[in-house]
């Protein structure tokens, strides 16, 4: 009988232990993923820019009646996600639209890039209007990946989400995508807000959906610390260029060594605030002198700010 209980309890942690062992791995690229958006395709890290307010959407070009409800399906599950009201006056030509999505003709834009959104604002911080541009051909597997950047979330990451350059699907959000929308638009986030305080608010939110509590702290708290290293080489010019800058194929040497510099700022700021790092005034100093030699205004006014 012992015997027999024994190799029960033996069977059964094989098969729990590769289930965990896939449940780790599947957060370790959930939050790769969200540190990756988190980036410009230029090579620079980003600050996070939202609505704050209602989004008033028009809708026009060719094709329109082909794609409405794709387009209204999409934007719709985007919004609904961020808890920002959509309201579509595509029929309402007398009411201003602070977001126009246009459908072209298929000989417009490039192959490469059959999609292009852009987000207007004065700071970066509130997305004040944005366009939408998608060739008729490609607007089915463009309308919910165009749909994330319009809320503000600019990366192209790799993992699980219709950001993706090879999305695991097109035509609906995906589990990380609504987790990020939602963190996104938590009241604790904030337009402006750097990439090390953004990513501790879509980290928790990610952690909320793990059954196991402890074990995803504990791979939370293990990637911040490795990404921090990896970003003390970045942006000292030692280490490798993040695999989300080498994968765009639109990073320049300038917009790297701008990146560098950002990251030098950004690091500050993390060290300054308890930002996935302990506070650490030193090393924020240090961080913002790096960045202010090489020409951060910000980092120059908060080296001011000390004095």
């Amino acid at each position: 009988m012992k015997s027999r209980t024994y190799s029960a309890l033996l069977l059964a942690a094989a098969l729990i232990i590769p289930g965990m062992a896939r449940a780790t791995d599947d957060l370790e690229e959930g939050l790769a993923t969200m540190w990756e958006v988190l980036w410009h395709q230029s090579g620079t890290p980003t600050r996070v820019v939202r609505w704050e307010g209602d989004i008033h959407m028009r809708l026009s070009g060719i094709d329109v009646a082909k794609h409405r409800d794709m387009v209204l399906q999409a934007m719709s599950a985007v919004t609904t996600e961020a808890n920002i009201r959509l309201v579509d006056v595509s029929d309402r030509p007398d009411l201003p639209a602070n977001l126009t999505i246009e459908i072209t003709p298929d000989t417009a834009l490039e192959d490469n890039q059959p999609c292009v959104t852009v987000l207007n604002f004065r700071n970066e911080t509130r997305i004040e209007t944005a366009s939408v541009q998608m060739r008729s051909k490609d607007a089915w597997r463009c309308a919910h990946h165009e749909a994330m950047h319009v809320m503000g979330v600019r990366g192209h990451p790799a993992g699980k989400t219709v950001l993706s350059y090879f999305p695991f699907k097109v035509d609906a959000l995906l589990p990380l995508d609504q987790v990020m929308l939602r963190a996104w638009y938590s009241p604790r986030m904030a337009g402006g807000m750097t990439p090390f305080e953004a990513m501790t608010v879509l980290a928790d939110e990610l952690v909320a959906t793990q059954p196991d509590a402890a074990t995803a702290t504990q791979v939370r708290n293990r990637f911040f610390s490795e990404t921090v290293q990896q970003m003390h080489n970045f942006a000292n010019g030692n280490g490798d260029i993040p695999a989300v800058v080498r994968r765009s194929g639109k990073s320049t040497d300038d917009g790297i060594r701008w990146g560098r510099a950002e990251m030098s700022y950004f690091l500050g700021m993390a060290y300054l605030n308890g930002a996935a790092v302990a506070a650490d005034r030193t090393q924020a100093i240090q961080w913002f002198e790096r960045a202010a030699s090489a020409g951060n205004r910000r980092a120059q006014a908060q080296l001011g700010s000390f004095r």
